[in-house]
């Protein structure tokens, strides 16, 4: 890897670590990059993925304090990021690369729409006759399975669905809702890597660039995501969902 290459991937994976911190899009960033540089798409997929494993990692350090009280939720939810990630990573390797391309925009819009709706939903959650439910019983939960399945794919955006879904089924704190999301998306990303680096093979050089840098995205990330308010973080996951939308849709 040349060094202009190097710093190229290195400075998109600083932005896709910290993205991934307070939205969850990163890959949207780096894919691309390794795409420009001669990668494969599989190839740079799975490389991907491999990488921004210890940025995600990052982030959900920095959100740890959002994080506490949440250990049942997490194992709940974790069973079904880790069973969806795996499959996803499984489909990867044995699908047409663009089974999933038409779905995922109208995915990620959907999911944009559903934080946009989220202070309404949760309004209308505590009015239900079963508000005393604070899982998402198994609708959230499948919900959290498919996005562990598409994050295993391919995984932009799925931080903006989990998002979505969160804002739907449950009525918690926005911060609090995106530290859970960065550690399921840190089980889906490990899941497939062990996987990828299990049956496939892995541009060893990209994977270690994308890391390093998403590490640091991710730390920074974190640190400006758990001073945003709500409005406005909920604008930012709204912004680049919709910006995501458009760039895998062309």
């Amino acid at each position: 890897m040349e060094a202009f290459e190097a710093v190229a991937i290195g400075a998109a994976a600083v932005a896709a670590g910290g993205i991934n911190a307070v939205v969850g899009s990163g890959t949207l960033i780096t894919f691309p990059t390794l795409l420009a540089f001669g990668s494969p798409p599989v190839l740079a997929n799975v490389s991907n993925t491999v990488g921004l494993v210890p940025g995600v990692i990052s982030a959900a350090y920095g959100y740890r304090r959002e994080l506490r009280g949440q250990r049942r939720r997490l194992v709940r939810f974790g069973a079904a990021s880790l069973t969806g990630g795996l499959v996803g990573a499984v489909l990867l390797l044995n699908l047409p690369a663009d089974t999933f391309r038409a779905a995922v925009p109208v995915l990620i819009l959907l999911a944009c729409v559903l934080v946009v709706l989220q202070p309404r939903l949760n309004r209308w959650m505590k009015q239900r006759p079963d508000r005393g439910r604070r899982d998402g019983g198994v609708p959230l939960w499948l919900g959290i399975l498919g996005t562990g399945v598409y994050g295993g794919y391919f995984g932009a955006a799925q931080g903006v669905l989990l998002m979505g879904l969160f804002g739907s089924f449950l009525s918690d704190d926005l911060q609090r809702l995106n530290a859970a999301k960065n550690v399921l998306a840190f089980l889906v990303n490990g899941v497939a890597s062990v996987v990828f680096i299990a049956v496939t093979e892995v541009d060893w050089s990209a994977a270690g660039v994308i890391a390093a840098g998403s590490t640091l995205g991710g730390w920074l990330g974190a640190k400006v995501g758990r001073r945003l308010p709500p409005a406005v973080l909920r604008g930012v996951i709204v912004l680049v969902g919709g910006t995501a939308a458009v760039a895998v849709a062309l």
